[in-house]
């Protein structure tokens, strides 16, 4: 439905450490805000975990959920067997999604978002993750690499 936010969960496929590869997360995060900027949705927070992502975004056009992640978790496989040294397959079938309710602040739950590394026990203060980025606080160049 347009307008409707969505905090979407994808993981790689047998838990694999796909974005430990530093141009695979790259390619990931850009991807995220390009898919974006094509008009059936914005993004608006993503985390790019060692073996999923967390995404925020918000539909604006008339495509599904459903078609939005599908469409992007096909291109970056492509692009990533195409562009880096990960071999085999990259996700795991489906998606988990949780549609906002009206009265969840969109902000905070980009901000829960981009903090999972440090929940994760990865890094001690998300500005020491290299893998996120968000409308709320911008960090990474989508036609370029930081």
């Amino acid at each position: 439905m347009r307008g409707q936010a969505y905090f979407v969960t994808a993981c790689c496929y047998e838990q694999k450490f796909v974005f430990r590869n530093t141009a695979a997360a790259k390619l990931m995060m850009r991807e995220l805000w390009q898919q974006g900027s094509q008009g059936d949705f914005q993004s608006l927070a993503f985390v790019v975990m060692p073996d999923h992502i967390h995404w925020l975004l918000q539909l604006t056009g008339e495509t599904t959920l459903s078609d939005i992640v599908g469409r992007t978790k096909g291109r970056t496989a492509y692009l990533i067997a195409r562009s880096t040294d990960v071999c085999g397959r990259i996700w795991q079938s489906g998606f988990h999604d949780h549609a906002l309710r009206a009265e969840e602040d969109i902000e905070r739950v980009g901000n829960y978002l981009i903090h999972n590394p440090v929940r994760a026990g990865i890094v001690s203060d998300a500005d020491h993750y290299s893998y996120w980025d968000s409308i709320w606080h911008r960090r990474f160049l989508p036609k370029g690499d930081k």
